[in-house]
């Protein structure tokens, strides 16, 4: 017995968005929050030149180093997603 399946080629295209971290928002926080680089820096437990180098994105930012951002901010968990873009290809944008 065969069988045949029948798609459209959108059926069989894959769309891949991307999450992007927004250094500007981390920025953002952290002015808002009334904090220089250093002070973040001092929470971290690292230089100022080191902590702006992770914010101006010259350095990735690890994933424990967030966390501790985030509570440096005041921030809890449930912040993080505030951090976070979707950038879709441009193929898949609407007009």
């Amino acid at each position: 017995m065969e069988y045949s399946i029948n798609c459209s080629r959108k059926e069989t295209e894959r769309s891949y968005a991307m999450v992007k971290f927004n250094l500007k928002r981390l920025k953002a926080e952290r002015v808002a929050q009334g904090m220089t680089q250093a002070d973040i820096a001092k929470k971290l437990g690292m230089t100022r030149v080191s902590y702006a180098k992770r914010e101006n994105g010259d350095i990735n930012i690890s994933v424990d180093e967030f966390a501790k951002i985030l509570t440096a901010l005041g921030y809890d968990k449930n912040k993080m997603p505030i951090f976070f873009e979707i950038d879709v290809p441009e193929n898949e944008r609407k007009g």
